[in-house]
């Protein structure tokens, strides 16, 4: 073996076992949990498709992925909404702009239990600012956690305002490759804003918001921290997810090989999911 070779070897070596130890074996691992019993106390055993066919069964893991659904259902659209229309008010000459840019992006960065904790005091009933601001204006208060129709959309717009300002960098890096001279020949036509952004803009955004809809995705179904704390799954199961349920079972109940099972289902839906995302999006880009 060349000098080379051995030299190169060896400084890939740190990176191949640390690919081995937190990537690999858990992976591994895990799909050999999900053909067995074990309650982290006993010795596992052999449990066949029986974590299987209890998945196929089990209502509150079908919840659980309705729950993610109906979470994704408003997110994703919010999500970018808000995004894209920052980022073009962000891109224009601004007063301290870089301050406003910093400021959009400092909730990304701070922890997410502070952030949910933060607004689980907005959304307290009677205690809450948002239902203070609310009855100045005659709106009575809102059950914000506790009514089962009203808690999945509150976390949706809590996770949106949360990771907005990623998004936003997103489409900013995103408009500083729009060619001036398209805006320059669209207003020699007299095109509006409105026109501006519907023929030009949003077009050439359109690889960032594939971008913005896949990894919102893959977010969403990683939902874990904000229902753990604000409302613990409930009320009645409606905030419950995929993660905090896999987490349930394997901390909770000490299922520890329904868990895996849980969380492979979890990794197929994901992958099913973008699957037919990146299919519609590509149908989107070729009209």
């Amino acid at each position: 073996m060349r000098s080379e070779n051995r030299t190169g070897l060896a400084l890939a070596s740190p990176y191949a076992l640390f690919l081995l130890v937190f990537s690999l074996y858990p992976i591994v691992f895990a799909l050999v949990l999900v053909f067995l019993d074990w309650d982290l106390v006993t010795s596992p055993a052999f449990a066949g498709a029986d974590n299987l066919v209890t998945l196929v069964h089990d209502a509150r893991f079908w919840q659980s992925i309705w729950n993610v659904l109906l979470f994704l259902c408003i997110h994703v659209p919010l999500q970018i909404a808000v995004a894209l229309a920052l980022a073009v008010a962000l891109d224009r000459p601004l007063v301290a702009r870089s301050f406003w840019r910093a400021a959009f992006f400092l909730p990304v960065v701070i922890s997410g239990a502070v952030v949910t904790i933060l607004w689980s005091s907005l959304y307290a009933t009677d205690v809450g600012l948002i239902n203070r601001m609310l009855g100045q204006v005659g709106i009575g208060p809102i059950p914000w956690l506790t009514d089962p129709a009203v808690a999945m959309p509150a976390i949706a717009v809590m996770v949106t305002w949360k990771n907005v300002g990623f998004y936003v960098v997103i489409y900013l890096a995103g408009l500083q490759y729009v060619p001036k001279s398209c805006y320059e020949a669209i207003d020699l036509e007299g095109a509006t804003a409105w026109q501006r952004f519907r023929h030009v803009t949003l077009p050439l955004l359109r690889p960032q918001t594939a971008l913005v809809v896949t990894l919102s995705t893959i977010n969403g179904f990683q939902l874990f921290i904000e229902p753990y704390i604000m409302t613990g799954g409930g009320p009645l199961r409606r905030t419950l997810t995929p993660v905090l349920y896999m987490y349930k079972n394997a901390f909770a109940y000490q299922k520890m090989g329904y868990a895996a099972t849980v969380g492979l289902a979890l990794a197929l839906a994901i992958f099913a999911v973008l699957i037919i995302q990146r299919r519609l999006v590509g149908k989107a880009e070729v009209a």
